[in-house]
C-alpha cells in the first residue's frame, strides 16, 4: 500500500483491537492529510492540558451528573466551544485540529474532546450514534443519561432523544434501541469520514472524497455502499481499470441492490470504453 505518512500512520493506528485504538490520534492523523505539516502532539499536549486545568475544578462528590456539569462550565463556560450553527458544513468542523483552535465543531468533533478530556480524568463516556445527531454518555451502570456535546452539554434523557428524532426527519419517529447504541472506536472514526465526504461530494471535491471513501474501506474493507461510490468517483476521475474493479465486486457482494441495473450499464460503457 503506497500510502501518505498521515494516511500510514492512521492505517497503523486501527490495526489495534478496537479498545485500543487512540480515537484522538486518529482523528489527527485524518486531519494531516488536510493538514501535512500538522504536529499530533501539539493537540494531544492541548487535551492533556486542558484535562489538567479540569482536574483542579472536580467535585469531591465524582456523581456522574455533578462530573457532567463541571465538565460542561469548563469546556463551554470557561473554554468557549460551542456549536458551529452558523456553517455546520463548513470542513474545518471535521478536523480535531481546527475544532481545538477554534473552539467550533459539529456534534461529532465536540464529542471527540468531550471523551478525550473525560477520558483523561478517568471519568468513562462513550459516544452514541443516534442517528442524524452524534450524543455522548456517562458509561455508568443504572443511570441513562445522555449529553449533547453541541449543544453545550446539554443534558437530556431517552423521551428527549425521541423528540429531537422527530424534529430532525419532521415526522414522529419512536425511538428503537439500536438509534441508542453505543458506537465502537472504528463505527466513531467512519461517522466521522462519512462526515468529511459528503461535504466533499457537496463541494465536488473528488481527490478528498476519494481520500474519505479509501480511509473508512480502511476501517470497514466490506462496506457494498463505500465500494460503489469508490468505483464512482474513480470513474469520474478516469481511473476506469480501479472503477470497474470496484463497480464489479460492487455487484458480486449485492446482486440485488436497487441501483444493480444502472452499475451494470455503467461497468457495459466502460468496457466497451477500455
Amino acid at each position: 500500500m503506497n500510502f501518505s505518512s498521515a494516511r500510514q500512520y492512521f492505517y497503523q493506528e486501527i490495526q489495534q483491537s478496537d479498545e485500543h485504538i487512540d480515537l484522538a490520534k486518529a482523528a489527527l492523523y485524518i486531519a494531516q492529510e488536510e493538514y501535512p505539516n500538522l504536529d499530533p502532539e501539539e493537540y494531544l499536549n492541548a487535551l492533556d492540558t486542558m484535562a489538567w486545568e479540569l482536574q483542579e475544578r472536580l467535585p469531591s462528590s465524582q456523581y456522574p451528573l455533578r462530573m457532567v456539569q463541571t465538565i460542561n462550565q469548563y469546556l463551554y463556560e470557561d473554554l468557549g466551544f460551542s456549536g458551529n450553527k452558523l456553517d455546520y458544513y463548513d470542513p474545518r468542523n471535521s478536523f480535531l485540529n481546527d475544532v481545538i483552535e477554534r473552539r467550533l465543531g459539529i456534534p461529532i468533533t465536540l464529542a471527540l474532546v468531550y471523551l478525550e478530556i473525560a477520558r483523561r480524568i478517568d471519568f468513562p463516556m462513550v459516544g452514541v450514534g443516534m442517528p442524524g445527531h452524534f450524543l455522548i454518555r456517562p458509561d455508568v451502570p443504572d443511570i441513562e443519561i445522555f449529553v449533547d456535546a453541541f449543544s453545550g452539554g446539554e443534558i437530556i434523557f431517552a423521551q428527549d432523544c425521541e423528540e429531537r428524532l422527530s424534529q430532525i426527519y419532521q415526522q414522529p419517529v419512536t425511538l428503537q434501541p439500536e438509534f441508542l447504541a453505543v458506537v465502537s472506536h472504528r463505527q466513531f472514526l467512519a461517522r466521522m469520514l462519512t462526515n468529511l465526504k459528503f461535504i466533499h461530494i457537496k463541494q465536488q471535491e473528488l481527490e478528498k472524497t476519494l481520500a474519505a471513501i479509501e480511509r473508512i474501506l480502511l476501517l470497514f474493507p466490506d462496506l457494498s455502499l463505500e465500494l460503489r461510490d469508490r468505483g464512482l468517483i474513480y470513474y469520474k476521475l478516469g481511473n476506469y481499470p480501479q472503477a470497474v474493479d470496484d463497480l464489479q465486486n460492487y455487484l458480486e457482494k449485492v446482486p440485488n441492490a436497487e441501483d444493480a441495473s444502472i452499475i451494470r450499464q455503467l461497468l457495459t460503457k466502460l468496457r466497451n470504453n477500455g
